[in-house]
């Protein structure tokens, strides 16, 4: 950030990431706050467009007149931001510019801007590369790990809701055995899809395990938890795939739990979670156990 500060002379630099709640700031220069909501977000309309966005005098621009980052703190007059578009083709937030007083960009500034973009685009691609699980295209175990235990802080901070759910594939090693590892993976691959396709933007999914999956749910009631959970396990049962011709049927066995205002960490629930697992293999498998928090 320090980079695109020294050559646009801007007290404030971002690199920012949009959902569809928040922008949160991935990195940034001269700025206080970590988010802001969607709804204040200059980088909100940057995003649904392929080309940079410029607001010489955000004061008098309709869009933003009103908007409590102009009226107010930082005072927000000048808006420069390019979209960053990952190599799938989606935009996944921008690298912008801001200045509390008006300005212009031309045509080779503007080219700059896109050209740092691009840039950034690429460190993180490299950054999802170590993050991510390569074959099954969710977060590997160290970065699920690490995603969990800051949301699990974020949630005690917030007194949000947040439960866990662990699962792994019953008896995965007959398909190794039988037919050979790159069918066993070509399932590993079609059950992350067809999970993925139930979650929520704000769920994380990663592969903890060579089997063994995880399922952090953010702000979640414990019902609707236990319902995505079974919801889950019928999808998982339903996969045929490379299988429709034999005897086996992938099935899921899954502990799931909640956060309590007892626990002191992430290990805590993902051990409670473990136990709710074993049970649930212990009880014949192809279930879902619900272990509750003290």
């Amino acid at each position: 950030m320090s980079l695109t500060a020294e050559v646009f002379d801007a007290p404030i630099t971002m690199i920012s990431l949009v959902d569809q709640q928040r922008q949160w700031f991935l990195a940034s220069n001269g700025l206080n706050v970590t988010e802001t909501p969607r709804e204040v977000a200059f980088c909100a309309y940057t995003i649904n467009q392929d080309k940079s966005l410029i607001v010489p005098d955000a004061k008098v621009d309709y869009r933003f007149r009103q908007n409590p980052l102009v009226t107010g703190s930082p005072y927000i007059r000048f808006y420069a931001g390019t979209p960053l578009k990952s190599t799938r083709g989606h935009n996944l937030g921008t690298l912008c510019i801001v200045d509390n007083k008006e300005r212009e960009l031309n045509e080779k500034e503007v080219r700059i801007l896109e050209l740092l973009a691009q840039l950034v685009i690429r460190e993180l691609e490299l950054r999802r590369k170590a993050l991510i699980c390569p074959l099954t295209e969710v977060f590997n175990r160290e970065s699920f790990l690490q995603l969990a235990k800051i949301e699990t802080q974020e949630a005690k901070d917030k007194g949000k809701g947040l439960s866990l759910l662990l699962f792994d594939i019953d008896n995965f090693g007959q398909i190794n055995n039988r037919w050979g590892h790159e069918a066993g993976n070509r399932v590993l691959k079609e059950i992350c899809s067809a999970v993925k396709s139930l979650l929520e933007e704000s769920d994380l999914f990663g592969r903890v395990g060579d089997n063994e999956f995880a399922v952090l749910m953010l702000d979640r009631e414990m019902e609707s938890c236990l319902e995505l959970s079974e919801r889950i396990r019928v999808v998982l049962e339903e996969q045929k795939g490379v299988f429709d011709h034999s005897d086996y049927q992938p099935l899921m066995s899954g502990g799931l739990t909640n956060m309590s205002t007892t626990d002191n960490s992430f290990f805590e629930i993902l051990k409670r979670c473990q136990d709710a697992l074993d049970l649930a293999k212990g009880n014949g498998r192809n279930q879902v156990v619900r272990m509750l928090s003290q």
